[in-house]
């Protein structure tokens, strides 16, 4: 939501360390609850986008909150400090958000990290889990 992740691919190297069954679980899930919906890109058949349905994007104030939270409870790193000032402007974000959903915008909000960047944070001082 946030980040702006589509693919398999982009959420396995996004830094979390997730397994891959574990994730090929998760995103079943999360379909299954209608919260995700997978689509097949027209430009190559066999690559899946993953994108938020209407249900799944009506979660984005509650995912908000548990952002700024986390943030207020992390140690440094570059992503919370961007959440703090997003926390200053809740109500503009969030439409900034549906906006992006329906125009099908992919742009992220926040940086992507990659798993590179988040071990190098990581021996920072923190995980940065935003």
């Amino acid at each position: 939501m946030v980040r702006g992740y589509r693919t398999f691919k982009e959420f396995q190297e996004s830094g979390e360390g997730i397994a891959t069954n574990i994730l090929t679980d998760r995103l079943k899930t999360l379909e299954a609850s209608g919260i995700i919906r997978a689509e097949r890109e027209e430009s190559d058949g066999r690559r899946v986008n993953y994108r938020l349905t209407e249900k799944g994007i009506d979660l984005a104030p509650v995912l908000l909150e548990l952002l700024i939270w986390g943030a207020h409870h992390e140690v440094g790193g570059e992503g919370c400090t961007l959440i703090l000032k997003m926390e200053k402007n809740r109500e503009q974000l969030l439409k900034e958000v549906r906006r992006r959903w329906k125009e099908r915008d992919s742009t992220p909000l926040i940086p992507r990290f990659d798993a590179k960047t988040a071990r190098a944070l990581e021996k920072a001082g923190g995980k940065n889990g935003a």
